[in-house]
């Protein structure tokens, strides 16, 4: 028998069944991340190669593709326009994206505890997610002018449903047996909310968010592309009025390259979030089999 205030002896590193791992240092964590990322580069690096063969042999007319080089001449000549331009489809698209996440948390928790909500609001959701945002753009336009609300609201209403389904399936989520054992030991709801569903939840939020936060770039841009005179989605609009491919490339570059850093920022963020996830995928340092 253990005496009280006695703490559990940890297993020995060479008890069956237990392997110990020393914790990365710097030079491993670095090893690790470019072995990570070599391939995503490789594919990148053999993209740009293949769009300058077929521009190098002129396989394709030069007013319909243009080469590499004169779309980096382009970017660097008229770097402020299209960093002002950037600027402004960023700013709408982070309003967006944090308005989304924070209706979609609300709405999602609200319909995890209230089932006639739930029934009531999913067809609705369901409904919205299935029209056009193009085709509805133009009313807010209408509605709302020719400023930044219309391009805010349609990033929502593309980002708005990747965070809802994922928050509701991660606070569905929950082992009922957690559940029991916290109603039965006596703890509130809102106890039972931030150290059991909340966390629990976290991972199934972060999936969503990956995917709201690029959707959201794409809402910004389809709403400029409906009525505005300034952002990437203008600039696109423009590029290819005036059939200028160089400035087309330039804008659809810098609107993929958003979006990937945006989704590296929230894949940042889980990590730092949610370590005992990370655990989970091989980075803990004592393990059992």
């Amino acid at each position: 028998m253990v005496s009280q205030g006695t703490t559990a002896a940890k297993p020995a590193p060479d008890a069956a069944g237990v392997v110990e791992r020393d914790r990365p240092g710097a030079g491993e964590r670095i090893a690790n991340a470019l072995e990570s990322a070599w391939r995503p580069v490789a594919l990148l690096v053999a993209c740009f190669a293949a769009w300058w063969a077929i521009t190098a042999f002129k396989l394709v007319e030069a007013y319909l593709v243009p080469s590499p080089w004169t779309t980096m001449k382009l970017m660097g000549d008229k770097w402020g326009y299209i960093w002002h331009h950037t600027w402004v489809t960023t700013y709408e698209t982070l309003i967006g994206f944090a308005l989304a996440v924070a209706i979609g948390v609300f709405a999602a928790v609200i319909m995890v505890y209230s089932a006639t909500v739930e029934r009531t609001l999913y067809p609705i959701l369901l409904f919205a997610q299935v029209i056009p945002k193009i085709a509805i753009a133009p009313l807010f336009v209408v509605w709302l002018g020719f400023g930044i609300g219309p391009k805010i609201v349609v990033a929502v209403l593309i980002a708005f449903f990747p965070v809802v389904i994922s928050m509701v399936a991660g606070l569905k989520a929950v082992d009922p047996e957690m559940l029991e054992l916290s109603s039965t030991m006596g703890a509130s709801a809102y106890a039972t909310f931030t150290k059991i569903r909340l966390p629990a939840s976290l991972p199934h939020l972060f999936s969503g968010l990956k995917v709201a936060v690029t959707l959201a770039v794409t809402g910004a841009v389809v709403g400029e592309f409906v009525g505005a005179n300034e952002g990437l989605g203008y600039v696109i609009l423009q590029a290819n009025g005036n059939i200028d491919t160089p400035m087309l490339f330039a804008g659809l570059l810098v609107m993929s390259a958003i979006g990937v850093v945006l989704f590296v920022v929230v894949e940042v963020a889980e990590k730092l979030l949610l370590p005992w996830h990370a655990s989970r995928r091989g980075e803990s340092v004592t393990t059992t089999y």
